[in-house]
């Protein structure tokens, strides 16, 4: 081994590294004085060249020309100590090259302003092996990779590369490029600032990366398609411009203590039928998903948290299979774990916490299988709406706003020792014609009813206990039916049991105790009791003649808008309602005219209290204006005022319309009426285009039998129903002037104004802010523009055209994207001018 020494100025045998390269032969060394060198480096050999000690900084430009500034063709070369810089062109050429079959050691370096290119031997016949003559190494140590162009590091074909103790910094391209059977250990890198991926893995290359960063890159942290490998282990990835991890093709990912943390996109992501493996891993503050797992592709994840994402933590599609143990789940905007399409989700040992919409959600052909799961606060617990099987075991519910857990799919859901304590609304609903089996639950301390069973359900309940809520302990809605043995109902508010009309349930073994009454039964309800006792004594009831002999002396009746147990909770007051009548965009007089009649509404009840005589009040409304303008809204709003109030006890909204109330043979109108009449009591009947019972130049219509019924419905229940008729201006007046029973309960019509073109415009832009979009400055004066000169003749909807100008918008926004390339996150979420529709 020789040492040949290079030098500006006579300091060395050579002026020139290039001079000393020819010159040297294998494992001789060059020693590299001070000062800069403009030149090509060609190690075509087993050469080292470092930069001698205490001898000052040495600086490699390269040339102009399109060639690397240093290339490695030897099988063992060394570069140590020394900054190497790109040629200073366009021709994008690398600052390192490392040819087929050689081997390259950089060591204390600094690349600067090109990447570092190894390129594996293709035509060996030996095919992804690493093992062998033919492979090109790389060894990356102590050294800093700098304002690389199209990438930091690209290793393509059969090479075998390791960096360790190393960085990465402002790429203007992709931190670190693998495809073919490349293959990259890195120890201790620190990528940071890249316009696109951190790293990205194509072919079958494999990456495994230990105690690392990835900071700020411009799309994902780490792309891997085709079928390609990583191993991340404590690695943090930190507000990435896309996805943390995205696996595509049939790739895979396993990923031990990591985090990511501030994700443009979703935290993790695996499609196709890639396959996602991650263990005490942390997902924070995503700007999507935690977790998004479509098509056929699976993951595997355990002791892992997702907190606050903005989408939901973790959502499934397609068919992909997805197992979940000891995760927990903090304060999502959506849900928490939501299945959709064909997918399977299995959770074991999980928490799912103060979620906005729902814990746990599957839907359409979703399977969900749940174990020892905790819910705690958050929308609803869990909502099984499937068309396959689902079951949760051994799992609780805690404290949320909504229902605790609601059973409304055709696929059959279980329920076996699940707890539901402390929700706002319900314990447990079975939705309509759903099939459901609980076993061995409890339902308590719930500001709703216990269990509720709604139209056609016939659910199997065994031993389930049902404690202090505050309504009903179970209640069967009409056409519902269904087994119930072995149940305890204990110290409820209203009757344990209630039982709509039409009802069927069969009850063995019941034990009802502590409750302000045990039966609330409707006519026709036809329940059956075996064995089952009221506070200790036995329970004897008959069933009524009629209904065992199939009678019934009115027609079957279905009513559009039927009741919904999730009432307008108990706790919320008035200022709550008020400040949410102000939200609303525009409605100005409206909001005047509410606020008026609240004021008037709290002296009447101030009088009472001080047993003076109350003046005039009428609580009926007719809502005339154009379609879109917010009627049905207010109405919601104005049944929750008078709840707050105390002037009605449920301030719930039933929304109908004719079809709702007029029957299509004598007889059956009545009936219609009443049943609808039925469902608002305590609340809000609101009557859409109510014009339509009076139809002009129609003597003989039953319409004029809904109005005359619902007249003398109103009086009877005048102190327990608010009823608000809506339509166009001019055809409520007729409505009114059609019965005089209607013109004396019908005082006070609320004018509602169309929208402003300023106020189109600010519904869209609510609608963009609830769906991550946003509108540049342009597209908000065009937007303006064209709500201006929009003809508001009969098709004009309001708000509607609103939001389907917007529904417009995002969809010429989609095709505009599909013709990028790689667009970027910031015009994903940007509607422009090119967006507004051409016509409307």
């Amino acid at each position: 081994m020789t040492t040949r020494y290079v030098g500006p100025k006579g300091r060395g045998s050579f002026r020139r590294i290039g001079d000393a390269l020819r010159a040297a032969g294998p494992g001789d060394v060059i020693v590299v004085a001070g000062g800069e060198y403009a030149e090509q480096l060609r190690l075509d050999r087993s050469i080292a060249v470092v930069a001698e000690p205490g001898g000052g900084q040495v600086t490699v430009t390269g040339v102009p020309g399109g060639e690397p500034t240093v290339v490695a063709e030897g099988l063992e070369c060394t570069v140590r100590g020394m900054t190497i810089k790109a040629p200073a062109d366009d021709a994008g050429a690398p600052a390192v090259g490392v040819a087929g079959g050689a081997g390259l050691m950089i060591e204390d370096c600094t690349v600067s302003g090109g990447r570092i290119h190894a390129r594996g031997n293709e035509n060996t016949g030996q095919g992804s092996d690493l093992t062998g003559y033919g492979v090109t190494t790389l060894m990356i140590r102590g050294s800093r990779l700098e304002q690389g162009r199209l990438a930091a590091i690209h290793l393509s074909g059969r090479v075998q590369a390791k960096i360790e103790d190393s960085v990465i910094d402002t790429v203007d391209g992709i931190g670190v490029v693998l495809s073919g059977p490349a293959y990259l250990d890195a120890s201790r890198l620190r990528l940071n600032q890249t316009s696109g991926y951190g790293f990205r893995l194509r072919g079958t290359s494999k990456l495994v990366s230990t105690d690392g960063t990835i900071r700020q890159t411009g799309m994902a942290g780490v792309l891997l398609e085709d079928g390609s490998t990583a191993t991340l282990s404590d690695i943090r990835i930190e507000k990435p411009g896309g996805p943390g991890v995205h696996a595509t093709g049939s790739a895979r990912s396993e990923l031990t203590d990591c985090r990511v943390r501030e994700a443009r996109a979703s935290g993790l992501v695996a499609q196709d039928s890639a396959e996602l493996i991650a263990t005490d891993c942390a997902v924070t503050d995503a700007g999507a998903n935690g977790l998004l797992v479509s098509d056929s592709a699976t993951a595997t994840v355990t002791a892992t948290r997702f907190d606050r994402p903005a989408y939901s933590a973790v959502h499934l599609t397609g068919t992909a299979t997805v197992k979940l143990t000891d995760c927990q789940v903090r304060e999502g905007v959506e849900h928490g774990v939501h299945v959709t399409a064909s997918a399977r989700v299995e959770l074991i040992r999980c928490g799912i916490q103060d979620v906005g919409l729902t814990g746990l959600s599957a839907v359409d052909a979703g399977f969900a299988d749940a174990e020892d799961c905790r819910i705690v606060g958050g929308g609803t617990g869990i909502r099984l709406e499937s068309t396959t099987a689902t079951s949760v075991r051994t799992s609780s519910v805690t404290g949320t706003v909504g229902t605790g857990v609601e059973l409304a799919g055709a696929g059959l859901a279980t329920l076996d020792a699940v707890r539901v304590s402390g929700t706002k609304a319900a314990g447990i609903v079975v939705g309509t014609g759903a099939a459901a089996t609980i076993d061995a639950s409890t339902i308590e301390n719930c500001a709703g009813s216990g269990l509720v069973i709604w139209s056609e359900a016939t659910p199997t309940v065994n031993g389930l206990r049902v404690s202090a809520v505050a309504k009903n302990g179970i209640y069967v809605a009409e056409k519902a039916g269904g087994t119930y043995t072995d149940c305890d109902v204990t110290g409820t508010k209203y009757p344990a049991l209630h039982l709509a009309k039409t009802a069927a349930p069969t009850f063995k073994h019941l034990r009802i105790r502590d409750c302000s009454e045990a039966v609330g039964q409707e006519d026709g309800a036809v329940p059956v009791f075996e064995d089952c006792t009221v506070d200790g004594v036995a329970m004897i009831r008959e069933t009524p003649v009629a209904a065992v002999a199939g009678a019934s002396s009115t027609p079957d009746v279905h009513v559009p808008g039927a009741l919904d147990e999730s009432m307008p909770p108990d706790d919320e007051t008035l200022e709550d309602v008020l400040a949410e009548l102000e939200e609303q965009v525009g409605l100005d007089r409206v909001k005047r005219d509410v606020q008026s009649m609240v004021k008037l509404m709290q002296t009447v009840r101030m009088r009472e209290e001080a047993g003076l005589p109350a003046p005039p009040l009428s609580r009926h409304l007719v809502f005339a204006g154009n379609p879109g303008t917010g009627k049905t809204t207010v109405a919601r709003l104005y049944g929750r005022i008078l709840k707050a109030l105390g002037l009605l006890r449920k301030g719930h909204l039933v929304e109908v319309d004719r079809t709702a109330l007029v029957g299509e043979y004598v007889g059956h109108t009545g009936p219609k009426t009443q049943a609808a009449v039925t469902q608002a009591l305590g609340g809000v009947l609101f009557i859409d285009e109510a014009y339509s019972l009076a139809p002009i130049g129609i003597g003989n219509d039953f319409g004029a039998e809904a109005i005359a019924t619902l007249v003398k419905l109103m009086e009877d229940h005048r102190n327990d129903l608010v009823v608000i008729v809506a339509g166009y201006v001019n055809d409520m007046s007729r409505f009114i002037g059609s019965n005089p029973g209607l013109s004396s309960r019908f005082t006070r019509t609320l004018q509602f104004e169309d929208y402003t073109a300023a106020e189109l415009v600010a519904i869209v832009e609510h609608q963009a802010r609830g769906h991550q979009y946003e509108l540049t400055v342009d597209a908000r004066v065009a937007l303006n523009t064209l709500f201006e000169q929009l003809p508001r003749g009969e098709g004009f909807g309001n708000g509607r055209s609103a939001r389907q100008i917007f529904q417009a918008m995002t969809e010429r926004q989609a095709h505009r994207m599909s013709e990028l390339r790689t667009p970027t996150p910031a015009q994903l979420v940007s509607l422009e001018v090119p967006d507004l529709p051409e016509s409307f």
